[in-house]
């Protein structure tokens, strides 16, 4: 079944007085740090592949880094803040339209983040057949996976910032030999792709996909959304069994929405407007060729 995918939420709180010592990034003297709120959310961009049961990681940390001349002066790894340390094993094709998961509460300082890091030890593949690929993870469990987070996220004293992760499940796990049938599939190579989206700058786009069969309105299944913004594609999602789809973390501004579906002509909805903190909703019609 093609699936959105969306998941995970998790805020990180409050305010603290901090006493700095010698190494601290925030100099040598007792003072006051501002600290804010941060809510990270896991979601993860359409897997296209009917054959596969679950797609999953084991996520155990992920940080931040907090962007201070002094702190990079001295030692990078100073600057970054802990915005989770467990272990969380999740399911991405299970966090689908809107179905979050916390992964806990920290405090951090105010200040603008620029920089994520994902650290992963485990991802596997659990096709329909029963067959299970363990995968590598390059630099995932080592020194993260690190994504860049643009816009920055400014975060205020006693205020919340939301930071969003999307994990692009079907450019991550690439699978090996053809995907025409489940038998024929040797395995995927696992390149993560993940997406840092400033949530304070940011909107979703959601809607409702449908055609007339014999002059009854139905739902369809499995239509796959680009989204584009200036002629590139910025993320896509598929439809699911009620015709609907979501997604979350786009930047504000103006793009274009793709649909298509075989056995449907593609549209275009040109001109669709996301405004930070709303949802834009873009109804489809889809014409049987």
């Amino acid at each position: 079944m093609k699936r959105i995918k969306t998941v995970l939420g998790t805020v990180l709180t409050c305010a603290l007085l901090l006493s700095a010592c010698s190494n601290s990034p925030f100099g040598n003297e007792l003072q006051y740090v501002e600290v804010g709120k941060i809510s990270v959310q896991l979601t993860d961009a359409p897997f296209p592949y009917d054959m596969v049961s679950e797609a999953n990681v084991t996520i155990f940390k992920i940080d931040a880094r907090l962007k201070s001349d002094e702190a990079l002066e001295d030692d990078e790894n100073d600057a970054f803040q802990v915005l989770f340390a467990g272990e969380k094993h999740v399911n991405l094709l299970e966090l689908t339209n809107g179905v979050t998961e916390s992964l806990g509460d920290t405090e951090v300082p105010a200040g603008s983040y620029d920089l994520v890091r994902v650290f992963v030890k485990d991802a596997t593949i659990l096709l329909t057949d029963g067959r299970t690929f363990d995968l590598k993870i390059p630099s995932g469990e080592q020194s993260g996976i690190k994504i860049f987070i643009a816009p920055e996220l400014i975060v205020s004293g006693n205020l919340t910032s939301e930071l969003l992760l999307d994990f692009d499940v079907s450019q991550s796990f690439i699978a090996k030999g053809s995907t025409k049938e489940v038998s024929e599939i040797t395995g995927f190579t696992y390149k993560p792709v993940i997406r840092a989206s400033n949530m304070s700058v940011a909107g979703t786009l959601m809607g409702q996909v449908g055609t007339l069969v014999e002059d009854v309105a139905t739902d369809v299944e499995g239509a796959q959304l680009s989204i584009l913004k200036d002629g590139e594609v910025q993320m896509t999602t598929f439809t699911d069994a009620s015709g609907g789809y979501l997604v979350q973390g786009l930047v504000s501004g103006t793009y274009a929405v793709v649909i298509e579906r075989n056995g449907y002509a593609t549209q275009i909805a040109e001109e669709v407007v996301i405004v930070s903190g709303n949802e834009t909703v873009q109804d489809f019609r889809m014409i049987v060729e």
